[in-house]
């Protein structure tokens, strides 16, 4: 049976191809909808350009006929802007009918009211289900992109295996991944830790490569990389990435204190300073809420992003710290001669950049969109990681399983420019590690 989807803003102005992507249903836009987009048009971040690009998908469609009457999609569906108003009579008293959202919750129940096919609400704002749901309508989040947090992907998998396997792989510098006679594929660049089947204590941690069908030995076993010793074997996963520079995108995932930000920063600054891989570090994080401006902030560019990136900075004055005592001299004498560069993620947008490392921190607060919107201005020779944590969103309409972070993990898992790893265990200190496991 054919359905209803009624699109509430946050909706369009997080995915502005939504409307494509209900299937052969309908799909309602309330007027007020279609005014609550254009209110957003000018903005000059990721919520302006979605709107403006709403608004362009919708006039191709126009032309087609009357959004009035409905216009056909490509999937069988149908789509229309809903015009009748006269429904709000309809909400119990005391809703104030002016409000935006309450004009959107009385659309829909006017129009549950008058269909006899299923009509559904569909908005990333909690409150507004839960009205949805206190007036009869039924509501849904939009879950088009969303992921299972609890089956993400972790990057890292036990395998047992006889001891002779073992072996074979340290004599061979190899090991046909064949021979584990797996129940489940790996993913290329996939860790794997090979265990003794027969609880012997020998053990093996390698990576799958793809191209060759082989677990291969780690490439990188230096004692530490800008003076970080990895502390747990994720952790040292973190850096045969971060390392490789044939793997283009890595993302680190975990909670608070495991590590994801400093193990970024000290790779950067080892393949841009020291070895010379790539022309300069690129740092960047979301400001949050995201997609606000700076320009309400006193200062020069350096100055307006300073609150938002104390974090990284804090971060880089320690690795630093160890290669000089002077860390905030030293920080801004590699700002100066062009090797760090600190940026809002806005002005990322629109820009081709090559021979670079660039970090995104906190990326769990970008839409799936905005990772998208990142990832594609990478120019040749650049390599770009992602780190966050997925439990940690500050997004008003994000949660773990819709982020960007986590989308682009599982869409991207078995693709051999790209690598990922969750850490698991907080090496911040003990104290850190209780808050972010027990509060």
């Amino acid at each position: 049976m054919k359905k209803i989807y009624i699109l509430d803003t946050n909706v369009i102005l997080h995915d502005p191809k939504s409307i494509f992507s209900f299937e052969d249903n309908n799909i309602i836009i309330p007027m007020v909808v279609i005014e609550e987009v254009d209110d957003k048009k000018k903005r000059q971040d990721s919520v302006g350009r979605n709107a403006r690009l709403f608004s362009r998908y919708v006039d191709e469609l126009r032309k087609k006929g009357k959004l009035s009457e409905g216009v056909e999609l490509d999937n069988g569906g149908k789509i229309k802007i809903e015009l009748n108003h006269q429904v709000l009579a309809q909400l119990p008293k005391g809703i104030d009918p002016n409000k935006p959202d309450n004009r959107i919750l009385a659309t829909s129940l006017g129009l549950q009211n008058e269909q006899d096919i299923p009509v559904i609400l569909v908005t990333k704002d909690i409150n507004m289900r839960i009205k949805a749901d206190a007036l009869g309508i039924k509501a849904e989040d939009y879950a088009t992109d969303a992921i299972d947090i609890d089956e993400l992907y972790s990057g890292l998998k036990d395998i047992k295996v006889p001891a002779d396997k073992i072996n074979s792989f340290f004599s061979n510098k190899r090991l046909n991944q064949e021979e584990l006679s797996l129940d489940e594929k790996l993913y290329s660049n996939q860790f794997v830790n090979l265990e003794d089947s027969f609880g012997g204590s020998q053990s093996a941690l390698c990576r799958y490569d793809k191209s060759k069908n082989y677990l291969v030995p780690f490439i990188f076993n230096s004692s530490d990389v800008w003076g970080i010793v990895p502390r747990n074997r994720e952790q040292r996963c973190a850096f045969e990435l971060l390392l490789n520079d044939n793997i283009k995108l890595v993302t680190l995932v975990g909670k608070a204190g495991t590590g994801k930000t400093l193990l970024a920063l000290a790779a950067g600054l080892q393949k841009v300073v020291e070895d010379k891989d790539y022309k300069k570090l690129i740092v960047t994080r979301p400001i949050v809420p995201m997609g606000n401006d700076l320009g309400f902030l006193p200062g020069d560019k350096d100055e307006k992003l300073a609150p938002w990136m104390r974090p990284i900075f804090d971060n880089m004055e320690f690795l630093v710290g160890g290669k000089d005592e002077n860390t905030a001299s030293a920080v801004a004498d590699l700002k100066e001669m062009g090797l760090i560069e600190m940026e809002a993620i806005t002005y990322i947008r629109g820009r081709s950049i090559p021979n670079q490392f660039i970090i995104v921190d906190e990326a769990q607060n970008l839409t799936p969109h905005e990772i998208k919107t990142i990832i594609t201005r990478a120019g040749e020779n650049t390599k770009i990681v992602l780190t966050g944590d997925p439990y940690q969103i500050d997004h008003p309409y994000l949660d773990s399983n819709s982020n960007g972070l986590t989308y682009l993990v599982e869409r991207l898992k078995d693709k051999e420019l790209v690598g990922h790893i969750t850490l698991s265990k907080g090496e911040r200190s003990e104290l850190a590690e209780i808050a972010a496991s027990s509060l």
